[in-house]
């Protein structure tokens, strides 16, 4: 197996077409984690590479990796399989002909591939003195197993975090290898009044299920896309009956279409659609109310009118509780027509419509900054933030959803201590009139295209789940799950069924084995409780800095403000950079977590991102 030397220096290349960068930043900050330099190509190289496939070019790759020293080679192409290995050949013939391998008299002594798996199988059918290749699915830990890092180069604080993920790890592989998972029955809920009528309540099922000392609620996310819109719907039909009919599945999320989140009620001639199921009218809406019987119903808030697409809900299929992005889902993201601010006024203005519903608020908030490449202080900072103003507006039970494994590079101890901190502020808000639930989740980008590895991640991100609040039997009250198809394709009813019964029995077997001392606690790991204070801390002092800073904060203007101002990095951000360049913070993965740095890649202090914010407040006009 190779294995990486102190001195090797660590050279990054795509061909420039490839846009998928994320990966490579992330892989090239765990190299220099373990002290070794790595430089990513930039767009010289890279252009000389798409060239030379054309038989041209070559002298700036050639200057690139002779002028940094660079001893190994990593090539990245996460597009159509053939062209990877294609543009990979012509880097190896390239590499051979300089003379620029070790083998040939060269300083390259090691390359590495980076594609989608079936290009990752071919690369090594063909070179197989590749000295390893990386499908995208890969954790912190497997990547410095793969790049043979020795143990002595690790970070000095990455030991106690990769025996907490190896061990999760371990688990779902045995859990999923026995299958016994698949003998799990359905729960009988029934037991109270309106359950499965119009009027039954999420609360209700949760207290019921408490009292009952039965599993968490699960949740899942579906909606079929066909071009044909009426054989979707009715597609949907189909599905939400078989679930139904199942008893597995406790509450139907309705994967909507980005029409129907955008255009309802309008026209769509000439229009678009994205995937998921493309509901047009109200009467489909309370057809699959009716055909989800006993199961509680609910679906992603509009994108535009919100607050009337809140109310239709309310009356087509008793929702089970609504979600709000108050930042997200507009230009800002590309999912809909709004301004941020005007998204901002509609979002608050239909806060205050839920409200006088009784029903619960999820904020689906902390995961969308997340996957722009916030720090883990603004993804807490911004999900406590959510939930106060849910509390000021009347909101009486707010739904915490936590999506852990965001980004994926994020070790488990990290996630918990980002977990733990979020939920204490927010439960700090609780009174007589705020109940609080949680609701976790497996990261989207977390699962691999590989459906039994994936199946092994979706019961390991359920331990997570389970560590979160560990000495609370009844915690968490929901689990939203994503299927394990998640990277391979959309999940029919019996992959989502097969997702819950693998989550089901991971919480159950997980909890026996910690009972038993078969697994070890998370809570004797001496590193996660000072990594939780000093999140909680630095979130309740930057919460309190806007707070204190920004005249009424828990409004439409505020909250723009507080984006506006760089109170959460945003440093992925694609759209409205120029509207929001105090958000343009760097971040970066040091110590298994996200924070934000400075141009030179040191962590920022709490001080001085605070002083920059009252700063850019006395100077923008907002």
């Amino acid at each position: 197996m190779f294995k990486i030397a102190k001195g090797d220096v660590f050279g990054l290349i795509r061909p420039l077409i490839d846009v998928h960068t994320l990966g490579i930043l992330a892989f090239s900050q765990i190299l220099e984690q373990c002290g070794i330099p790595a430089y990513i190509a930039d767009e010289a190289p890279c252009k000389d590479l798409e060239a030379l496939s054309r038989g041209e070019g070559g002298a700036n790759l050639r200057s690139w990796l002779v002028n940094r020293g660079i001893t190994l080679l990593g090539f990245s192409y996460r597009l159509n399989p053939d062209d990877a290995l294609r543009l990979f050949g012509v880097l190896m013939a390239f590499l051979k002909r300089e003379k620029i391998l070790a083998s040939e008299g060269g300083k390259i002594r090691a390359v590495f591939f980076s594609g989608l798996p079936s290009a990752c199988e071919a690369a090594l059918a063909r070179y197989p003195r590749l000295a390893g290749v990386f499908k995208g699915d890969e954790t912190p830990q497997e990547t410095m197993e793969i790049l043979g890092i020795p143990e002595d180069m690790m970070p000095s604080d990455s030991s106690l975090g990769a025996k907490y993920d190896l061990a999760r790890r371990k688990f779902g592989e045995e859990l999923v290898l026995r299958r016994e998972y698949l003998a799990l029955k359905p729960l009988d809920r029934s037991g109270y009044a309106n359950y499965g009528l119009w009027g039954d309540r999420v609360t209700e099922r949760i207290s019921h299920g408490m009292a009952n000392r039965l599993p968490p609620l699960m949740r899942v996310h579906a909606g079929p896309y066909a071009p044909d819109r009426k054989e979707a719907v009715a597609q949907f039909l189909d599905w939400t009956k078989r679930l139904a009919r199942g008893g597995y599945l406790d509450i139907l999320s309705i994967g909507s279409s980005q029409l129907s989140q955008s255009n309802f009620g309008e026209s769509w001639e000439g229009k678009i659609d994205g995937g998921g199921v493309p509901i047009a009218t109200r009467e489909e809406y309370a057809e699959v109310w009716r055909a989800a019987r006993p199961m509680l119903v609910r679906t992603y808030a509009g994108t535009k009118k919100v607050p009337a697409l809140a109310r239709m809900y309310e009356e087509t299929i008793d929702i089970a509780w609504h979600a709000l992005s108050f930042w997200w889902f507009n230009k800002m993201d590309g999912r809909g027509p709004n301004s941020v601010m005007d998204n901002l006024f509609e979002h608050f203005e239909a806060m205050a419509c839920i409200a006088s519903t009784g029903k619960p608020l999820e904020a689906n908030v902390p995961h969308h900054f997340g996957f722009r490449g916030t720090d883990d202080l603004g993804y807490v900072t911004s999900g406590y933030l959510a939930a106060k103003a849910a509390k000021n507006f009347g909101i009486k039970t707010f739904i915490l959803q936590i999506m852990l494994n965001t980004p994926k590079y994020t070790w488990g101890i990290q996630d918990l201590a980002k977990a733990r901190a979020l939920l204490r502020m927010v439960r700090s808000l609780e009174d007589p009139d705020f109940r609080v639930y949680l609701q976790p989740r497996g990261g989207l980008d977390y699962f691999s295209p590989d459906p039994e590895k994936a199946k092994a991640q979706l019961a390991a991100v359920t331990a997570l789940m389970d560590d979160i609040e560990p000495k609370d039997s009844t915690s968490p009250q929901i689990i939203h799950v994503v299927s394990y198809s998640e990277a391979l394709a959309l999940a029919d009813p019996d992959i989502m069924e097969e997702s819950i019964k693998i989550t089901r029995h991971g919480l159950a077997e997980y909890r026996r084995m910690k009972a038993q001392g078969l697994m070890e606690g998370i809570e004797r790991n001496p590193d996660l409780a000072e990594r939780e204070e000093s999140l909680f801390h630095d979130a309740r002092t930057m919460a309190a800095a806007l707070e204190k800073s920004i005249p009424n904060p828990y409004s439409p203007q505020g909250f723009y403000a507080m984006l506006k101002v760089g109170a959460f990095p945003l440093p992925w951000l694609t759209s409205c950079k120029d509207e929001f360049p105090g958000a343009n913070i760097p971040t970066r993965i040091i110590g298994g977590g996200m924070k934000a740095v400075d141009h030179e890649g040191k962590p920022l202090s709490l001080a001085s991102r605070i002083d920059s914010i009252t700063r850019r407040l006395q100077f923008e006009k907002i």
